[in-house]
Parts: C-alpha cells; sequence; structure tokens
C-alpha cells in the first residue's frame, strides 16, 4: 500500500486522507474517551494529596485555575480542527502555520508526553491489580507481589501488549471498552462524593470542614511558589481532552464533532474533580495527622487511605474503580501517539512505515506497535536503572504538555491571523482564547523548567548538581532535536515545504 499523501488543488492542498475508518466514533463516544483518557478516579487518588500540601482548602481554586487554560487552549484546537481535521493534530497544526520544523517539534513533543504517561499509567494498573487481588483473597502479601522486580516488568508488558491489541482493532473496539470502564469508574467516585457528604451531615466525618466561599479565591494561596505549584499540578490532572482531536479523520462530522467532544471534555471533567474535591475536603479537612488530606503518608493515594472509612466494605470498588481507570486510559491513550505517528509518516516526516494501516481494522498498524514498544522499553529502563528516574520523568511530564499545548495553541493564533479581527466570534476563539491559553502554558513551561533546575525538586536526585527532572525533561527535548535532524537528512522533502 502506498504511504504518500494524495492531494488536491485547494486551500488545504497537502492535508489528505490516511485510511482510517471514518465516522466510526460519535460525539458521545468521542467524550466517553476523552474522559477515559484523563482517568479521573487515578488521577485524583494521585493528585489530590499533594495539590492539599500546596495550597490547603484552596484546592477548588487551583482546580478551577488550572481549567482555563485548559479551556481556553480547547477552544483553539476546536477552531484548528474545524478548518484542518487532520489525525497529526498539533504536528500538522504547528507546521501549516509556523512550518516544519516547529510542526515537527510539536509531533515530537506530544509523542514523548504520551510515550512516557503510557509506561506510567501500565505500572499503576499493575500495582493495583496486585493491591486488588490482596482485597479479594484477604492476603496483603499478595499486594508486595508488584515490588518484585522481574514480576512487575512483566505483568507491566502483558498491560501495554494487551492495551496495544484493543487500540489495533480500531475505534470501535476501543469505544467499547470504555463506555464500560468509564461508567465504572464515575458511578463509583459519584458514590465516594455521595457517602463523604452523608458522613459530614451525620457527623460521622474524619474532619468535617464547612464549604466556604473562601475555597475558591486563588489569591488567598499563601505564596505565589504554592500557587505555581498548585496549577502546575492542576494543568497535568485536565491533560488528555486532545484524543478527541486526534479521532477527527474517525468521527462522525469530522469538523465539529472532536473540537466540541473536546470542549464537552474539558467541562466534564472540571464538574468531577470539583466534586470529589469538595467531598474529600469535607470529609477529611486538611489537617497533617490521621486522615486528612494534609497528610504526607496519604498523598500517594488519598482514595486507598480514605476509601474504607467512606464507602464501609465497598471501599474495594474504589481499588477496582483506579485499576480500571489506569487500564482504561492507558488503552485510549494509545490513541494519541499511534495516529501523530501516522500523519508523521503519512507526510514523511519520518519513515513512511509509520503510515501504514491495518487493511482490517483501519487503524495505524505500525504506529500502534511502535508505542506500545517504545512504552515497554522506556518502562523497562527507567525501572531497572532507577525508580527515581521513572517518577522524575513523570514530574517532567508537565514542562512537555506545556510546550506543545503552547505551541498548538499559539499556532491557531498564526494560522487565523489573516480572519481574527473580521468578527467578535473569530476574535474571542481564533485570537484572545488560544493567544491567552498559549501564553499561560509556555510561561508555565518556563517556571517549571527553572524550578525542575533545583536538585530538591522531584525525588531530591541530581546529575552534576542539576535536578534530575529538569535533566531529564530538557533530555526528552533535546533528544528530540537530534532525531528531527536525523531525519532532516533522510527526509529532505518534508523540512524543505514539499509535502505538508
Amino acid at each position: 500500500m502506498s504511504t504518500a499523501p494524495k492531494t488536491v488543488q485547494s486551500k488545504e492542498s497537502t492535508l489528505s486522507e490516511k485510511g482510517l475508518k471514518a465516522g466510526s466514533v460519535g460525539l458521545i463516544g468521542a467524550v466517553v474517551i476523552g474522559v477515559s483518557c484523563i482517568a479521573p478516579a487515578y488521577t485524583l487518588t494521585a493528585a489530590l494529596g499533594p495539590t492539599v500540601s500546596e495550597v490547603g482548602v484552596h484546592l477548588p481554586a487551583i482546580f478551577l485555575v488550572g481549567f482555563i487554560p485548559m479551556l481556553l487552549v480547547a477552544l483553539g484546537y476546536r477552531e484548528l480542527n474545524n478548518a484542518m481535521p487532520d489525525a497529526g493534530t498539533s504536528f500538522t497544526w504547528a507546521t501549516r502555520a509556523f512550518g516544519p520544523w516547529i510542526g515537527w517539534m510539536g509531533g515530537w513533543g506530544l509523542i514523548a508526553a504520551t510515550i512516557i504517561v503510557l509506561s506510567n499509567l501500565a505500572a499503576v494498573a499493575v500495582d493495583f491489580f496486585y493491591l486488588m487481588l490482596g482485597q479479594i483473597f484477604s492476603n496483603p502479601s499478595l499486594a508486595d507481589l508488584s515490588k518484585i522486580l522481574p514480576l512487575n516488568i512483566a505483568t507491566t508488558l502483558v498491560f501495554i501488549a494487551g492495551a496495544c491489541w484493543i487500540s489495533y482493532r480500531g475505534m470501535e473496539t476501543t469505544k467499547g471498552v470504555q463506555y464500560v470502564l468509564v461508567a465504572f469508574q464515575l458511578l463509583v467516585l459519584g458514590w465516594f462524593a455521595v457517602s463523604a457528604f452523608v458522613h459530614v451531615a451525620n457527623g460521622t466525618a474524619f474532619d468535617a470542614t464547612a464549604i466556604s466561599p473562601d475555597w475558591f479565591n486563588p489569591f488567598a494561596v499563601d505564596s505565589f511558589s504554592s500557587f505555581a505549584a498548585g496549577v502546575s499540578l492542576s494543568i497535568f490532572i485536565y491533560w488528555g481532552w486532545d484524543v478527541t482531536l486526534t479521532m477527527n479523520e474517525e468521527t462522525k462530522n469530522p469538523e465539529k464533532t472532536p473540537g466540541r467532544a473536546a470542549t464537552i471534555t474539558v467541562l466534564v471533567i472540571v464538574i468531577i474533580y470539583m466534586t470529589v474535591a469538595l467531598a474529600t475536603l469535607s470529609f477529611a479537612g486538611v489537617g497533617e495527622t490521621g486522615l486528612g488530606a494534609g497528610n504526607p503518608e496519604n498523598q500517594s493515594s488519598i482514595f486507598a487511605v480514605l476509601a474504607g472509612p467512606v464507602m464501609g466494605p465497598f471501599a474495594i470498588l474504589m481499588s477496582l474503580a483506579i485499576l480500571s481507570s489506569s487500564a482504561a486510559s492507558l488503552q485510549s491513550t494509545f490513541v494519541s501517539p499511534a495516529r501523530t505517528m501516522l500523519a508523521m509518516g503519512h507526510y514523511r516526516a519520518i519513515s513512511p512505515r509509520f503510515g501504514k494501516i491495518s487493511p482490517t481494522f483501519k487503524s495505524p498498524s505500525f504506529a500502534t506497535i511502535a508505542a506500545a514498544i517504545a512504552a515497554a522499553a522506556f518502562y523497562v529502563i527507567t525501572r531497572t536503572v532507577s525508580e527515581n528516574a521513572l517518577w522524575d520523568t513523570i514530574t517532567a511530564l508537565g514542562m512537555m504538555i506545556c510546550f506543545y499545548y503552547g505551541i498548538t495553541a499559539l499556532a491557531c493564533v498564526w494560522f487565523f491571523r489573516a480572519s481574527a479581527f473580521s468578527g467578535v466570534r473569530a476574535f474571542f476563539f481564533k485570537f484572545l482564547a488560544p493567544l491567552l491559553g498559549g501564553v499561560i502554558l509556555l510561561v508555565m513551561f518556563v517556571k517549571t523548567a527553572m524550578d525542575s533546575m533545583d536538585p530538591e525538586y522531584g525525588s531530591g536526585s541530581s546529575v552534576g548538581g542539576v535536578g534530575l527532572v529538569f535533566v531529564l525533561g530538557m533530555g526528552v527535548i533535546l533528544l528530540g532535536v537530534v532525531v528531527m535532524l536525523v531525519m532532516y537528512r533522510l527526509r529532505p522533502e518534508f523540512f524543505k515545504g514539499k509535502v505538508l
């Protein structure tokens, strides 16, 4: 099968279809996959504690502040998709706006971030899989099996292979799996929130705390440093909604559905986060002892600590919800890197082999398998070398998220510069919203990079006196530059603007 792009003479003359199965996902399916990729149950149990440690009761305010740039960027993404529905999203749009070099790096940022997250999601799924076995069989020692390195790595590779297999079978199989897993985790999160509020009302909460308007005031946070750290965490918890755009060649009404799905996904997620955050703060307070949300011992997984006291004998459902959340996100996260690499191969920015489509399932065949191999290799190497390296790379993820989101948002501003002032709607959606969102995220990128140079940032590890988080984050970006220069030698036609 030829992977060379077909072209037509029009404004979008160099954009072309890639052979994906059109019309296989509707608006609801796209939103479900978007929510799945964000993984609310897993994300909340991991992020609530650290965010409370930074901003205390102002957790709802920080969640709202982090939501604003995500919404602004999502609006810009929607406009780009309306004009250029292409599976390459950040790669394609930044290339059309700024040229092949910046476009290539935008694609690299997305691929690198998602590959790293795939390995982390698989690791979390494995941890909760063995925890679940320990709870089912009333044998806590089973939970410790995840600490046996060879068994941990083997189980992680099985999870990655399973997610890859589902993704390889296309969007219809992905959609069917996600309906079940997303519905279950949202049901359990709702159960947790309602139970927590019932405990507060009955006077049986650990540290019943009345909800106050001050909780929603971001200016009440003690210091700008705490504010910035909290916003950085909250940006991470919203990441993943752009998967709805990478499906644009496979959705019904591709010019409208993906953009609408992205906006709805962000709105649904902020409602879920605010509800669970308020329930957690009301039940547990922000104290640093016992079940308090500010207790450092509770921060690695707040639900593992609170599920029992809040949900009683049904606490095991929370473990199952977090397992299903991480497993669902592991599977749906494959969508973005596979389709970005598909587009890069299709437009000859990397090897044309990445542009291959499965004739049976109409999905990115080579790119999906390549994403799985990369995620598996990344996990095996970092987990074997140092567990700190694995978790510090996850911390460095924030830099890559801000990097490629920021580039894509500003690409919207530049691409529509001629029509941005043609009316009120165009001014807001094509200029002001993506400009503000892009600038905020790029400022956060610089701020995070500067802060992460401190050896105390993240795990406290360092290389030559420079924080390991900075070394890993900037190292991944610089690796992208090196690979790009190699591709320039091998694929000069793309970089000379002859393809896209």
